[in-house]
């Protein structure tokens, strides 16, 4: 199945009860902006934060970035009017934690319609227990409104009662059965933060290892990380000129009649046509957001 193609190389989340995070969230290089409603604001701050983020986004000021908008939780007072809040501003995105169940995500989607939602704000969940992770396959088919799955491996690693460890080995099996879930129904896939904000090289380590397994991005918790997750997850020059090979033996062969198409002594088939095309598009979407000539601190 085919994945959406933008770029979410990184994806930061910014405190929606921060008034100077919000302000500088538009100069940073992430390719999407997280507004954070959830854990990052304490439940005295959560309307006031709702209304402030509400306002940010409306306000223009993120463009060209992509806007998404952590909400609070389908079991918490505070989210039905976080979701009618949401759904009436001009935000790419709205993201619900902790979401266990195909049926949490067609309630989200009628939510979402109830309250007037344009067809161009998207589901996003957050894949972070146990459960989800099993079900993650069912999680991501649930609904067509649904984009994004967001992995949180800090949640899992406490319910598993396990220790994080360089390399994630206690959390592998789980980070591969979400991506299964999100590639078989042609969905896209974050991995989760790396909380030592000090550990450049363990960040780097981590965010290799996701684009290795095949994630599309990295949520992110600092501005220091940005640069490294965007430089990871895209594509390097290398592959990008190894796509254009590709694609172009591949339509001079179909238009000599060939059958056999050979890149650098390496047989291709129709799969390397269609990853060629992936990176290119991807390239092209990253170049386009690059091209707009914003403000970027880092």
């Amino acid at each position: 199945m085919t994945v959406d193609i933008k770029p979410r190389r990184s994806a930061l989340y910014v405190p929606g009860n921060n008034e100077r995070a919000l302000g500088k969230a538009g100069t940073l290089a992430a390719d999407v902006l997280i507004l954070d409603l959830e854990d990052a604001v304490n439940a005295e701050a959560k309307v006031a934060s709702r209304e402030r983020v509400c306002a940010a986004v409306n306000s223009g000021a993120f463009r060209p970035r992509e806007v998404v908008v952590r909400i609070n939780g389908l079991n918490t007072e505070w989210h039905k009017s976080d979701v009618s809040a949401v759904a009436n501003t001009d935000a790419d995105g709205i993201l619900v934690p902790k979401v266990e169940s195909a049926d949490e995500v067609r309630t989200l989607t009628a939510e979402l319609e109830a309250a007037g939602a344009s067809p161009s704000l998207k589901l996003w969940v957050m894949v972070e227990t146990p459960v989800a992770f099993l079900r993650s396959a069912e999680i991501a088919a649930a609904s067509d409104r649904l984009a994004v799955l967001v992995v949180g491996t800090n949640d899992l690693v406490n319910d598993l009662h396990a220790i994080n460890r360089p390399g994630r080995a206690p959390v592998a099996t789980a980070l591969s059965l979400a991506l299964l879930g999100a590639r078989a129904a042609g969905k896209v896939i974050l991995d989760g933060v790396f909380n030592d904000i000090s550990d450049k090289a363990g960040f780097e380590a981590e965010a290799q290892q996701g684009r290795d397994m095949g994630y599309d991005g990295k949520t992110v918790v600092h501005p220091s990380q940005i640069q490294v997750s965007n430089d990871i997850y895209g594509p390097t020059a290398a592959e990008i000129e190894y796509a254009h090979v590709v694609v172009s033996s591949y339509e001079k062969a179909l238009a000599a009649g060939e059958s056999v198409i050979v890149v650098g002594g390496k047989m291709i088939e129709s799969l390397h046509v269609r990853d060629s095309h992936r990176i290119l598009s991807l390239d092209r979407a990253i170049q386009e957001l690059n091209s707009a000539n914003i403000p970027v601190l880092g």
